[in-house]
């Protein structure tokens, strides 16, 4: 599946990288696995350890994806031993459990450096070489907390937030290029999700049973771009952006009244729509 492929993943070291890091590294895949060392734990070695142990090839990076240069970084390790870049997959991610009135702006962005800019650095030195190559595959790792919102958890909304809208851009420009960016709002008991799941459903939560959807996204055989995958216990959910179809206002001076009964209306609609771009949203908005 993979033989003769090479590729990135972040936060390989645990959870759910590690996991994709491992089935990709069974299947022929070179890897560079990638985890920041902390405490004297150097998890991304043990990773690349087993991999060279069952016979595959990884090398380790300890770049945290926030520091500066450390997407060029990653890629040039990739491009120096191996000679080539065909995959990347954006796990690495950090979450905090705190009321938005109580976070500090310092720590909504630290998030917001890892989880998005972290993302988007790789992301962009991946895309040059990629796009030169004339192929490549680009995964984010979105989440449920950026589709819909999650009590506590403002900075993590907002940071998988901001990767679907960078997915979608990157979609728009890459895929003509042969280079497709898919995401995944993946559910897998890790460290750092499973102080809030109950025992028994980390049990049905294994990482392991995310990574062949991911695998198949890093691949020769994903075929599709701009889409976003909902993946855990074994299952799969395709999740993506519509809108209503779209209602005139009953006047140029609508009353509050007439906007309330508008605002229902829009919001009841079982009609939907979607589409490619923003260009094609606002055009079928102005000539609906």
């Amino acid at each position: 599946m993979f033989k003769g492929k090479v590729g990135i993943i972040t936060g390989a070291g645990k959870g759910l990288g590690r996991a994709y890091a491992l089935y990709i590294g069974r299947r022929g895949g070179r890897v560079v696995v990638n985890n920041r060392a902390r405490n004297g734990e150097d998890s991304a070695q043990t990773v690349v350890d087993k991999i060279i142990a069952a016979g595959g090839q990884a090398i380790v990076n300890h770049d945290p994806v926030e520091a500066e240069g450390a997407g060029e970084r990653m890629v040039a390790a990739a491009l120096d031993h191996y000679g080539q870049l065909d995959f990347v997959i954006n796990n690495a991610g950090v979450s905090e459990a705190t009321m938005f009135h109580k976070q500090s702006l310092a720590a909504f962005k630290n998030i917001m450096d890892i989880n998005l800019m972290g993302s988007i650095a790789l992301s962009h030195a991946a895309y040059k070489v990629m796009r030169e190559a004339g192929a490549g595959r680009i995964i984010l790792s979105m989440s449920s907390a950026g589709l819909f919102g999650n009590h506590g958890g403002a900075a993590y909304s907002a940071s998988k937030a901001g990767l679907y809208g960078f997915m979608r851009a990157l979609h728009v420009e890459a895929a003509s290029r042969g280079v497709y960016t898919n995401a995944i709002s993946p559910y897998g008991a890790t460290p750092m999700t499973a102080a809030y799941l109950p025992p028994d459903l980390c049990d049905r939560m294994s990482p392991d049973l995310v990574a062949p959807l991911v695998a198949w996204l890093a691949s020769d055989h994903c075929m599709v771009s701009g889409e976003v995958f909902v993946s855990g216990c074994g299952r799969l959910r395709h999740a993506r952006m519509e809108t209503s179809l779209v209602r005139d206002f009953p006047s140029d001076d609508p009353s509050p009244t007439e906007m309330t009964e508008l605002i229902r209306a829009v919001m009841a609609s079982d009609c939907t729509a979607r589409f490619e771009n923003a260009q094609e949203d606002f055009a079928n908005f102005i000539r609906s």
